[in-house]
């Protein structure tokens, strides 16, 4: 009977066991030597002011009709429309000798804002339908004209 290397006479699986484990070492952390080259600082020179970015033609308009068409706010700032509305209605006054004037409750005033911003928008969504039904994009005031005079003499509000 002939003999294999790695089993000999007498001593057999044990050895091969004992041969087969390796001594346990310690680990340890070592350093990198490789990988990418570490990129460029971000600070530039003082002479150099830094390039805002560039946003291409329409996408800063897109961004800010999703803003607005998300938020409920007033969009009128309310000191010059009450300017308006008080200017307005001194013309309507009969009286113009009456130095006291009409006093306004601010309530009135924000209640006129909110009916006049929601006839604007729902004028300038119709504006904009007839400006599609002409095959256009851009609104023009062909546009308003023809969305006032088919609403009729409430514009729609009636």
């Amino acid at each position: 009977m002939v003999e294999s290397p790695t089993r000999s006479a007498g001593t057999g699986i044990a050895r091969k066991a004992a041969a087969s484990k390796k001594p346990r070492t310690s680990q340890t952390a070592r350093k990198s030597t490789g990988g990418k080259a570490p990129r460029k600082s971000l600070e530039q020179d003082d002479d150099e002011p830094r390039r805002r970015r560039r946003y291409r033609p329409g996408t800063v308009a897109l961004k800010e009709i999703r803003k607005y068409q998300r938020s409920t706010d007033l969009l009128i700032q309310k000191l010059p429309f009450s300017r308006v509305v008080r200017e307005i209605a001194m013309e309507m006054v009969t009286d113009p000798d009456n130095e006291v004037g009409l006093r306004w409750q601010s309530s009135a005033i924000l209640a006129l804002q909110e009916a006049s911003e929601a006839y604007l928008v729902h004028l300038f969504e119709d504006t904009n339908l007839c400006a599609i039904h002409a095959k256009r994009v851009t609104i023009m005031q062909r546009d308003i004209q023809l969305a006032r005079r088919i609403r009729g003499p409430w514009g729609g509000m009636g």
